[in-house]
């Protein structure tokens, strides 16, 4: 079994046979739902909205994706099934540790 170092996980906004995933605006809905998950020395007052640290939107290669770090498994279990069963209901691509690099190129045929 490979060992990763890296506490990233990536799920891409691209499912297993190769369709973009709607609605396009997922993975600010998505981390937006995770952002009350957050280590205690990233609380802020109420009235601040921001995405949690261990749950990020971002975009790899223009596809919408969110990198989850591992640390949100160990502070709350349930929050980290939450993300990690939404990825799988959706047929969504995961990635552990770094993309690799025909990924991160932009030259990643999905699995069929």
């Amino acid at each position: 079994m490979v060992k990763h170092s890296s506490k990233k996980v990536y799920i891409i906004g691209t499912t297993l046979d190769g369709r973009t995933f709607r609605p396009s605006d997922w993975s600010e809905r998505l981390a937006g739902v995770m952002s009350q998950f957050r280590p205690e020395s990233h609380r802020h007052g109420r009235s601040h909205f921001a995405y949690s640290p261990w749950c990020m939107p971002t975009s790899v290669n223009n596809v919408r994706s969110v990198v989850v770090n591992t640390d949100l498994r160990a502070h709350n279990v349930m929050a980290w099934d939450f993300v990690m069963g939404f990825a799988k209901d959706n047929e969504l691509q995961v990635y552990l540790g770094e993309l690799p690099a025909a990924v991160s190129d932009g030259h990643h045929k999905p699995r069929t």
